[in-house]
C-alpha cells in the first residue's frame, strides 16, 4: 500500500517536475560552452545584485551556474530524489532569480512590483518558485 501511495505522489508531480527539469536541463547545458563575452555578460549581471560573484572569474561563473542549473534538472528528472529536495533546489534557485528582479535597477516600474519590458525575463520565475514550494509541501506530506 506504501509504495502505491508513493506512486500516486510521483505521478501528481510528474507535470512539474518534467516541464521545470527539461527547462533547467536545456538553460544549464546552454551555457556549458560559453564564450567569454557570454559568461562575463552574466557574471556582470548577476553581480549587480550579488556583488560577491564578480571575486569569481567570468568563466568560473559560468561553469558553475551551468552545472548548478544541470545539477537541478537531475534532482527533477531522476525519480528516486524526494520532492521536497528536488523542491528546495528550485525554490533556492528562483529565490535568487527573484532577487535579481528586486534588485537590479530597470527591472521593475519605478514604485511597483510590475515588471518592465526588461524585468519579464526574470518576474516570470516566480512559477518556478511556485513549483518549488509545491514540491516541498507535497514531500513533506508524503512522509506523514
Amino acid at each position: 500500500m506504501a509504495s502505491g501511495a508513493a506512486w500516486r505522489f510521483a505521478a501528481r508531480q510528474m507535470p512539474l517536475r518534467l516541464s521545470v527539469g527539461a527547462f533547467f536541463l536545456n538553460s544549464g547545458l546552454s551555457k556549458r560552452g560559453a564564450d567569454q563575452a557570454t559568461a562575463e555578460g552574466l557574471q556582470e549581471f548577476a553581480a549587480t545584485t550579488y556583488p560577491f560573484l564578480g571575486k569569481l572569474g567570468a568563466q568560473q561563473f559560468a561553469r558553475l551556474l551551468s552545472a548548478g542549473e544541470i545539477a537541478i534538472a537531475a534532482a527533477l528528472l531522476v525519480p528516486v530524489v524526494p520532492a521536497a529536495i528536488a523542491g528546495a533546489a528550485v525554490t533556492a534557485f528562483s529565490a535568487g532569480t527573484l532577487g535579481l528582479y528586486f534588485g537590479t535597477p530597470g527591472m521593475r516600474q519605478e514604485g511597483s512590483l510590475r515588471p518592465t519590458e526588461q524585468g519579464t525575463v526574470l518576474a516570470k520565475d516566480v512559477w518556478m518558485l511556485g513549483i518549488g514550494i509545491s514540491l516541498i509541501i507535497d514531500g513533506m506530506s508524503e512522509h506523514r
